[in-house]
């Protein structure tokens, strides 16, 4: 498998889910993002770039990062026009990172969440696979076929919108609720909440982007 590029930003992050991965052998690069350097710095883990407008941290932290272990910063005016998020994923697609995990990009906050799932799109352009994790919850974007396997599925439950605009000739085939040519809009809900029905689901369209939502309960 691809070594990974781990991006920690503010949200939510579960010790229990977020630990295994960041200390995982398929880990080699880690960006703290803001408020997420809170909990790299009280679990001793030292990532290897760090990105941010640091209005939610404390300057010590920061300073500390920078003088003490010269763990290279990116710091930003906090009025700027993109999301810490987004300027750290930026950051990977200029690194040629290509596999690159979100955590810490969930939470209470649902305007952060959209505002993350859309800057998605960014990596979809150059060709990277970037996604946004937590405990629950895996979110990607496609705009290609795909197949999904059981027993490397995140969780039994799948869900598809389009991003932007209606997605033309779209099918689910091995679903428990299959779809052949439909015209799947961005007001459709149809594709909330479907499930495997045989090892292998087949995700095919014609043209656009689609969000892929893999849940558990």
């Amino acid at each position: 498998m691809s070594k990974k590029t781990v991006i920690v930003s503010g949200g939510m992050l579960e010790e229990d889910f977020v630990l295994p991965i960041l200390k995982s052998e398929e880990t080699e690069f880690i960006i703290g993002v803001d408020k997420g350097l809170e909990f790299l710095h009280g679990h001793q883990i030292k990532p290897d770039y760090i990105v941010g407008d640091f209005d939610s941290v404390s300057h010590e932290l920061v300073s500390y990062y920078r003088e003490e272990l010269n763990v290279p910063i990116r710091e930003f005016n906090p009025v700027k026009d993109a999301s810490d998020t987004e300027i750290a994923l930026r950051l990977c697609l200029g690194l040629n990172r290509r596999q690159i995990w979100i955590l810490g990009g969930t939470g209470t906050r649902i305007d952060h969440l959209w505002a993350n799932v859309q800057c998605l799109q960014i990596a979809l352009a150059s060709g990277a696979d970037a996604r946004i994790l937590d405990s629950h919850n895996q979110v990607r974007l496609l705009n290609h076929d795909i197949t999904l396997k059981r027993d490397e599925a995140f969780g039994p439950y799948f869900s598809l919108f389009p991003l932007e605009l209606p997605v033309d000739d779209f099918n689910i085939k091995g679903a428990k609720y299959p779809l052949k040519n439909h015209f799947l809009k961005p007001s459709d809900s149809l594709c909330v909440s479907n499930e495997f029905e045989e090892d292998e689901v087949t995700i095919s369209f014609a043209y656009g982007t689609v969000i892929l939502m893999e849940t558990r309960d």
